[in-house]
Formats: C-alpha cells, sequence, structure tokens
C-alpha cells in the first residue's frame, strides 16, 4: 500500500485511523465517469483491511466502476475549526462481491461487512437485502490521514 509521504505529523496512527473509520455514518465516493468524476455520499464499513461500499446497482456510481473500477473515497468530520478537522482518504480499485443485485446467496466473504452493516446502520437487526443493492470492496492501494489537533500536542 502507498505511505503517506506528506503531513505525517498530522497522520492517524493504524489504531486511530480504524476506530475513526469503523465509527463515521457517511463516505463521500468519486468515480470517474465519462463526462469526469462524480461524487455521492455512502453508507460504508470498514473491516480494518477494506473499505465496504452498499450500492445501488442502477446509480451512476455503479455505472461509472463497471466502466473504471478506479476510486477515491473520503470520509471525514469536524470543521467548526481548522483544528478539529479529521478525516481519511483512500483509493484502490472497486470489486463487485456476491450477486448483483444481492439477493441473499450464501457467500462466505460477505457475513462480516453484512454483519458489520446491520450493526451500525440496522440495530443489530439482521442485514436485509431489498433487490436494488449490491457490494463493492475497496482494498486500498493508499491511505491518507490527517487530524489537525495533534498540531496542538
Amino acid at each position: 500500500m502507498g505511505e503517506q509521504r506528506r503531513g505525517t505529523a498530522i497522520a492517524m496512527s493504524d489504531d486511530e485511523r480504524d476506530e475513526f473509520l469503523r465509527n463515521q455514518p457517511v463516505c463521500r465516493v468519486a468515480t470517474v465517469g465519462t463526462g469526469g468524476p462524480h461524487l455521492s455520499a455512502l453508507w460504508y464499513v470498514w473491516d480494518g483491511k477494506a473499505l465496504w461500499l452498499n450500492s445501488l446497482v442502477r446509480s451512476q456510481r455503479w455505472t461509472d466502476i463497471d466502466r473504471d473500477a478506479r476510486l477515491a473515497v473520503i470520509i471525514d468530520d469536524g470543521g467548526a475549526d481548522f483544528m478539529s478537522l479529521r478525516g481519511v482518504e483512500l483509493r484502490g480499485r472497486a470489486a463487485v462481491v456476491g450477486e448483483a443485485p444481492r439477493r441473499g446467496d450464501d457467500i462466505d466473504e460477505l457475513a462480516e461487512p453484512e454483519r458489520l452493516f446491520a450493526g451500525k446502520y440496522a440495530g443489530g437487526r439482521d442485514f436485509s437485502y431489498d433487490g436494488r443493492h449490491a457490494w463493492l470492496k475497496l482494498e486500498p492501494t493508499k491511505i491518507v490521514s490527517w487530524d489537525f489537533s495533534k498540531m496542538r500536542k
């Protein structure tokens, strides 16, 4: 994976980054379309190695990824003042995992992301299949993080 070369003084540790990614509710996903970049907000889960995106299969995002799997994703918070800005950017290629749309076929690789997703967004109830969404997996080739509060230390 690509190392963070600039901003190392404000970079999150691996543990800080993992906790941040587990707890933030929304990411912003940038895809490459025929007309240029496309940006959209999406729910996600982080399993410690990969970002899992539960995406509508009939969306501009899905169409773009079908043509060009490159993604950039940002998860951030703060902003009331400069020193409270924190965030993580992940880059890589999206891979479709499971059937699209997801119907609930028994796929071992999806057990953990669906458990995490249900815990994060459905109060621990079982993950539900709506016939419109499917899973995209992003195993990042580059991760950059920042926590400007570290400048105070």
